[in-house]
């Protein structure tokens, strides 16, 4: 017989800024593991707007009280490199990821077919995201953002006020 023991997810992304959608997927993962890393992407390539420290500082204000909701550990750490490396260093055995729509579909398979090439070990759960927030992209978030729109409706206090000022409003 074996042993019982919780599940670590780990749940990769840039986070620029952290959504509504994004916490949702949090939320839910409660329900399958013990403890959620949530790992935000250095990811320069994506050329994000919010820093490093700014963006996982927000999703640590974002998700402080989902913790205590749920009972499950999470915690926010920087990462760089493959996700596989990460996963692996943080002892997580389950990746996390949210689906939108069909676009997020074909990029995510091509990258958990990769991934289960790297590390067979390491199973992806993919959670579709609720109707209410398949519109909610980041980049979404920060082009409203950009034009002056309110934004309130699709992410956090904290990261609708980190935007703000990384534009200066």
């Amino acid at each position: 017989m074996s042993q019982h023991r919780p599940v670590t997810g780990f749940y990769p992304g840039t986070f620029d800024p952290v959504t509504w959608g994004h916490l949702d997927i949090v939320r839910r993962s409660a329900r399958f593991v013990g403890r959620l890393i949530i790992g935000v992407a250095q990811n320069t390539g994506k050329n994000p707007l919010l820093c490093l420290a700014d963006r996982v500082a927000c999703v640590q204000e974002a998700v402080s009280h989902i913790s205590n909701e749920t009972g499950i550990i999470i915690d926010v750490q920087p990462f760089s490199g493959l996700l596989i490396d990460a996963v692996r260093q943080a002892g997580a055995s389950v990746i996390v990821r949210g689906l939108r729509g069909g676009t997020d579909f074909d990029y995510e398979w091509q990258m958990t077919d990769v991934n289960s090439r790297l590390a067979p070990d390491i199973e992806t759960v993919f959670l579709l995201a609720r109707h209410e927030t398949q519109s909610i992209s980041s980049r979404l978030v920060r082009e409203i953002a950009t034009c002056g729109g309110d934004i309130s409706a699709f992410a956090p206090p904290e990261a609708c006020s980190r935007v703000r000022a990384a534009l200066g409003k």
